[in-house]
């Protein structure tokens, strides 16, 4: 990903985020030893950079035909990878070196779930249209048009417009029988290569979630309303404040506070263990 790319994906991330602490859980993450309490801490760094994963996966997912759920699982896949690989020696801004992993393992994911399936000879003949006029647009403005500019040229529904361009995106139709190179120098078809190799990875993220709530249970209900409308059900610190009755400056302060309890409560169950 390039730089500028990173810019623009992670500069208008919500100051919900507090890197600088999480660059010290990191820290301490790295100097665990018991397996359970490095899950803990890794749950716990996921959960707070979980906007993060959320702001790219919005960014890269196409319109409506893939789920942007499914692809926030895939881009936390990438997070993990980041918090259990990040090394400050090689890197000083987790922040960017996340957003690197994350975006990686969702546009991986994206280029193997791409549909093989030909599109119907209308939709291509109108994707050919639509590809030529934004050549087009784009000598005449001097930058690419939106779908809606395009679809007011061609006179016609800006989700025909859209369905033109994601079909002309994923047109490329291979054999599922096709063989294909591994990167461990062996090959396999394209119908072995589609099975998702990620399950045991995304069943574990889900245990570790698990890990987490039990945690979530013995913070006080407060904190753990704060930290459930936050970091699940996606409110941002305006939408809290109005939902509590408190200012947005003081939602900020609880919500670190709430982690900074949550985070004493995982360190004693890791000196349980």
């Amino acid at each position: 990903m390039s730089e500028l790319g990173t810019k623009i994906v992670t500069e208008n991330i919500p100051k919900l985020i507090d890197f600088e602490q999480v660059v010290v859980w990191l820290d301490e993450y790295r100097t665990i030893k018991s397996k359970k309490g490095r899950d803990y801490l890794q749950n716990l760094i996921a959960m707070t950079c979980l906007p993060l994963v959320k702001r790219v996966a919005r960014t890269l997912a196409r319109r409506s035909t893939d789920p942007v759920e499914d692809i926030i699982q895939v881009g936390s896949l990438g997070l993990v990878k980041a918090i259990r690989s990040y090394d400050p020696k090689v890197s000083k801004n987790f922040k960017s070196y996340a957003t690197y992993l994350i975006t990686g393992e969702i546009r991986h994911y994206l280029r193997d779930k791409a549909t093989m399936i030909k599109a119907p000879r209308a939709i291509q003949e109108l994707a050919y249209r639509v590809h030529k006029l934004t050549l087009e647009m784009i000598e005449e403005m001097g930058e690419k048009p939106t779908d809606k500019e395009i679809a007011k040229k061609m006179e016609l529904p800006v989700d025909k417009v859209q369905e033109a361009i994601d079909a002309d995106r994923r047109k490329s139709i291979v054999s599922l029988d096709q063989l294909v190179f591994q990167d461990d120098d062996d090959y396999c078809s394209w119908g072995d290569r589609l099975a998702d190799f990620s399950f045991e990875n995304m069943q574990k993220l889900i245990e570790d979630r698990m890990l987490l709530a039990e945690s979530l249970q013995l913070i006080d209900p407060f904190y753990r309303e704060l930290i459930d409308l936050t970091y699940f059900q996606d409110m941002s610190q305006i939408e809290i404040a109005r939902k509590m009755g408190m200012s947005q400056m003081q939602v900020s302060r609880k919500i670190k506070k709430a982690l900074k309890v949550l985070h004493d409560i995982i360190k004693e169950q890791m000196a349980e263990s």
